[in-house]
């Protein structure tokens, strides 16, 4: 005699007094009334498959009555029990379906990551370790001028050649180092999204073996790109300008210029590297401008008198010589171009690295010392027999006086002549 089956009915699992208890319908197939822990509701009632799996008694859910038939419930009850016949547990393979549907649902999501999301992100992620605020923004500023119109919106798994081109050709030869910082980033990106598992394949934006066969070097096409800089005839108007004004900031550039320094060896200057008995500034070679991985030596300046007034006239509160706002820290790498704003020089008439070629032109134009001492001067490499030769002596002491004949220039009341001052031979 076979099992009893199909023993409900409709009508009667739609009653409202049913017990709570396991009611069998035949096949496994079971209705679970449960009671109501809420005072006032009605029982639940849902379907339940019980079956045998490898010994093991295992109970499986099918669904509320309310949004499954017993029709419907005794359809699904069959399908799991062939799935149980073939040796299968139909529990532990309809997880797999699950998370296989989660993948696919994910895979899904990742190819619809836009390139945009994924920069946004890259950035979010690296700008921690970057110098400064500013390079995160310069990284946002270009992406959002040359990239984004391109590839912003576009899946970053669609990310090709031909857009990676679209982007460079209109730029490569007339904006040419800030196409090679669009192409740089790009390619930082897409390798990001990659190593996610966002994209496949070569990286498009890839330069060695890949654009270096489409696009012409660098060095090729790259306009020569100057900072502005003040003409030295306008110095000695400008420096008088700059005396008047207080603060760090105006101090700080007053001491760059005089010291034909970069900016970042001003606002890290510390007052250990102040000899006061030998009036010098000793920049250690580790902070010094120089080809990566390369030991620069220590840039040694002696000081003008104007120099060290400024430095005299300076509170000694910590270890950096221009404090910034920040406690422990040195200024700020815009504060001395924000000073020179402020005065009315902007980025197209003056700039803080221009003095450097300000102080070049005199040197060249209005004096009589020697090439290499002027490029020593600016800390630029020269020959390690050069260099020896002009930290001996005499040499050196050229070099106090060329620090006091530009430092007496700034201080000048007027600008030169055109004829050219033979400063260093008459000495």
């Amino acid at each position: 005699m076979g099992r009893a089956v199909n023993q409900l009915s409709d009508k009667w699992i739609k009653k409202t007094d049913i017990p709570p208890g396991l009611y069998g319908d035949g096949n496994g197939l079971y209705l679970q009334v449960s009671p109501s822990y809420t005072e006032g509701e009605k029982p639940t009632k849902s379907w339940i498959f019980r079956f045998m799996i490898r010994g093991r008694a295992r109970k499986m859910g099918l669904g509320d009555v309310d949004q499954v038939s017993l029709k419907d419930a005794r359809k699904l009850a069959q399908a799991q029990r062939l799935i149980v016949v073939e040796g299968r547990d139909p529990i532990e393979e309809r997880k797999a379906r699950k998370l296989a549907l989660v993948a696919e649902h994910e895979a899904e999501k990742a190819k619809a990551t836009t390139f945009r999301q994924c920069a946004e992100a890259y950035i979010k992620a690296n700008q921690a370790g970057w110098k400064s605020a500013k390079h995160a923004a310069q990284w946002e500023a270009t992406l959002e001028t040359y990239a984004y119109p391109t590839i912003g919106n576009l899946p970053v798994a669609l990310v090709d050649r031909n857009h990676v081109m679209k982007i460079l050709e209109p730029i490569w030869t007339s904006k040419t180092e800030t196409a090679s910082r669009v192409r740089g980033r790009i390619e930082k990106v897409l390798d990001r999204a990659k190593a996610m598992g966002l994209r496949d394949g070569e990286n498009p934006a890839r330069w060695i073996g890949h654009l270096d066969q489409l696009l012409p070097r660098k060095s090729q096409v790259a306009p020569v790109e100057h900072f502005a800089a003040l003409p030295y005839k306008q110095l000695p108007a400008f420096m008088a300008k700059l005396r008047k004004r207080d603060g760090v900031s105006a101090r700080a550039l007053e001491f760059t210029i005089l010291n034909v320094t970069r900016t970042a060896n001003t606002i890290g200057a510390k007052w250990d590297q102040i000899n006061e008995a030998e009036n010098t500034w000793t920049i250690p070679g580790e902070l010094m401008k120089g080809k990566k991985g390369k030991r620069r030596p220590d840039h040694v300046i002696p000081l003008s008198d104007r120099a060290l007034a400024i430095l005299a006239d300076l509170p000694r509160d910590g270890d950096f010589i221009f404090p910034g706002g920040k406690e422990g820290a040195g200024l700020s790498n815009m504060a001395m171009a924000e000073t020179l704003r402020e005065m009315g020089y902007d980025g197209d008439k003056a700039t803080v690295h221009g003095f450097r070629s300000t102080f070049k032109d005199w040197a060249s134009e209005q004096t009589a010392y020697a090439n290499e001492l002027t490029e020593m001067a600016m800390a630029h490499i020269v020959s390690d027999k050069t260099e020896r030769a002009y930290r001996r002596g005499d040499q050196r002491e050229k070099r106090v006086r060329l620090m006091q004949d530009w430092a007496s220039y700034c201080e000048a009341k007027a600008p030169a002549g055109d004829n050219v001052v033979a400063i260093g031979a008459r000495r």
